[in-house]
């Protein structure tokens, strides 16, 4: 996309206002029965932004071009990187904690298995689904999952369908639903908090980052420490949920599908796809493969970040230090993803220069702890929430009428089991 409507004033200074008017919002509790329900900023930047996209209503297109919409999409990656680098922050300091806590950690990732335990046989049984149920269930339907179903099967067959409404179910309200079931979940406290931080790891970086801001707001006592869980939980997610995915979870499903409908569909596993399933793939453009256009872009997703820390964070004076440091934390990140001999996501790399950066025996690492405090974690997701909410798409929104009722409650079941699963083994290994 063209460096001109990514830098687009109009755009940034709409995220700005949407910002503000939530952070000024603040934090509220809705008693649900023996919990408490969290609503964040976030959750209102993300409702304020769907209600202002061009695409969604007629009122705001009137005033907004559609090329708004465009530019949003790119800058969700880009304007979580920041957050990934505050994540590493936490991680850095309490490295001992989390080396005690290792265990934990790593066998946790097996709630990912959850996924299909609980709602597979709710598709099939329940809701006499097809084999799209396999693609539906088998994962949380990241994008490495959705290329795992499109090189075995391929995007137009019923398990591509079926891994598709669930990331398209997962785009428009995963977020939010990892925010309020933790932040409800953690108002129960029937599981270990730090349980359930690790928990929120399973997701997507703006999962991850809704999922721990609301574990954060509910226990600000154990904010870094919670932090610091739920961001070595994601770096593991990263080197291990698409092997575990590929090699462990897929073949579960399949050989339950079978148990449950004694049938299986004669296509072979590797069955060559056409263009246009590939072209069907959701793709994130990569910002470390144009370093200088993305450095630019970066520096203006970090100018809305640190005006939106002003409500609820601190000062632009203040905070300044501190989102500058996270800029350098990430473009360094994202060299770090351009040159390096093998490949990982360019939030790992971000996640581990900071983590390394602030490790304690590396020296200067007080005096970036302490500037890094001046920013809020919740005040610089909520900006990411606006630009999802004003990135939604026709195709997506196309995409999650035609996904019918059934996809969306499994969809809600896969994030619900992966998250409880995760957390419940977490909680028995501390």
């Amino acid at each position: 996309m063209p460096l001109s409507k990514l830098l687009d004033w109009r755009l940034h200074a709409l995220v700005i206002a949407i910002s503000l008017i939530s952070e000024a919002i603040g934090i509220l509790r809705v008693p649900m029965g023996p919990g408490t329900l969290l609503l964040l900023p976030l959750f209102y930047a993300f409702i304020i932004g769907v209600i202002t996209n061009p695409n969604v209503t007629r009122t705001a297109g009137r005033f907004l071009p559609k090329e708004l919409s465009q530019a949003a999409g790119p800058l969700i990656l880009l304007s979580i990187m920041p957050f990934i680098a505050r994540f590493g922050s936490t991680i850095g300091p309490a490295i001992e904690d989390l080396i005690n806590a290792g265990p934990a950690l790593i066998l946790q990732e097996l709630g990912n298995l959850g996924t299909m335990l609980i709602a597979l046989p709710i598709a099939v049984l329940v809701f006499k689904m097809g084999r799209e149920a396999i693609g539906a269930t088998y994962s949380i339907a990241r994008e490495p999952n959705i290329a795992v179903i499109s090189d075995k099967y391929g995007l137009k067959g019923p398990e591509g369908i079926g891994v598709m409404g669930t990331y398209v179910v997962g785009t428009m309200f995963g977020t939010l639903w990892f925010a309020l079931m933790a932040g409800y979940l953690t108002s129960l406290d029937i599981l270990d908090p730090r349980a359930l931080a690790m928990a929120c790891g399973v997701g997507s970086g703006s999962m991850v980052a809704a999922c721990s801001a609301a574990i954060a707001g509910s226990l600000p006592e154990m904010k870094d420490e919670l932090l610091a869980f739920a961001g070595a939980s994601n770096l593991m997610t990263y080197a291990t949920g698409l092997y575990l995915s590929l090699f462990i979870a897929l073949p579960i499903a399949e050989k339950l599908y079978t148990m449950l409908t004694g049938k299986r569909q004669a296509k072979p596993v590797g069955a060559q796809i056409t263009d246009n399933e590939v072209s069907d793939t959701p793709r994130e453009e990569r910002p470390e493969q144009n370093l200088g256009k993305t450095a630019i872009v970066m520096a203006t997703a970090c100018v809305v970040a640190w005006i939106a820390n002003t409500i609820n964070g601190s000062s632009l004076v203040e905070a300044l230090p501190g989102m500058l440091i996270l800029y350098v934390m990430t473009m360094i990140g994202l060299v770090v993803t351009r040159y390096a001999p093998f490949y990982l996501p360019g939030v790992a790399w971000v996640s581990l220069v900071s983590i390394l950066m602030t490790l304690p025996w590396v020296p200067g690492n007080a005096w970036l702890v302490d500037r890094l405090g001046a920013v809020s974690f919740l005040a610089i997701v909520t900006p990411v929430l606006a630009y999802a909410g004003l990135a939604l798409s026709h195709r997506e929104l196309t995409m999650f009428r035609q996904a019918g009722w059934k996809l969306i409650l499994i969809a809600l079941l896969v994030f619900t089991g992966t998250f409880i699963a995760s957390a419940v083994i977490a909680d028995l290994l501390l």
